[in-house]
């Protein structure tokens, strides 16, 4: 069982049609260790994520917020834990149809907790925070992809949650934007939020991550920092690091 501030896996099997992605998985997000889960493409790291958040159901195993054991459960009997996770998708996920402050202050807006005044205070800290304030009124057709990620990120901040995480936060941005978005993350940590990553991105990930879970084959066969990673003897580890001739269509 995970502690009382932590979010976590115990021996999780997940398939997909017949296929293993992950098999007797252990994991172990614990409060204020920021970590990044590597792996090839079609490795499982998303997966995870979606379990994490309960938006997937396991085979077998369990999935844990804190003390609270949530497979099996329906969604209203852990969604207030579940509150405290934030995720900004690969794509941004925002919604065609709304302008950028409509955007991130829906989730204040379903939960109809806060006035008006009180959401669109929230929605200018937030959007000031990642840069993106003067674009409040524009719509993410009229944003650049640099700046949609900074949007959903600024969405995810808007219900103050614990945890954030990032699938392939950097996937298809320039440097600068590479840079703006390592900037921010480092920025978060800072401010107490604990972040989980999935990316292929290493120096983002070593830039922005103190622990490293690597996945192969549906297993973790690794797990340390930064200097145990780069140090680490195990054959896919090594060759995911410093790819060579062999690693050609593999």
């Amino acid at each position: 069982m995970t502690g009382s501030d932590s979010i976590g896996m115990e021996k999780l099997c997940y398939s997909i049609n017949n296929r293993a992605i992950l098999k007797d998985f252990d994991f172990l997000l614990e409060r204020g260790v920021n970590r990044t889960i590597l792996g090839v493409s079609g490795a499982g790291k998303t997966t995870i994520l979606k379990l994490l958040l309960g938006l997937l159901k396991p085979q077998s195993g369990r999935v844990f917020f804190g003390d609270l054991c949530i497979t099996g459960l329906r969604e209203s009997q852990y969604r207030e834990q579940r509150k405290r996770i934030a995720i900004v998708f690969q794509g941004g996920a925002l919604f065609d149809s709304m302008t950028v402050g409509e955007n991130v202050g829906y989730r204040l807006f379903e939960e109809g907790k806060l006035t008006q005044g009180e959401i669109e205070k929230v929605i200018c800290e937030k959007l000031s925070f990642v840069g993106v304030e003067r674009a409040i009124n524009l719509y993410p057709s009229e944003l650049s992809g640099g700046m949609k990620k900074r949007v959903a990120i600024a969405r995810a901040l808007a219900a103050n949650p614990d945890y954030i995480f990032f699938d392939e936060p950097t996937t298809g941005l320039d440097p600068i934007g590479v840079y703006n978005i390592c900037n921010l993350i480092q920025r978060l940590q800072a401010e107490g939020k604990t972040t989980l990553m999935v990316t292929h991105d290493l120096p983002t990930a070593f830039a922005t991550s103190e622990r490293f879970t690597f996945l192969h084959q549906a297993r973790l066969i690794f797990e340390g920092n930064e200097q145990e990673m780069r140090n680490s003897d195990i054959p896919e580890v090594r060759e995911f690091l410093h790819p060579t001739e062999q690693s050609l269509f593999v």
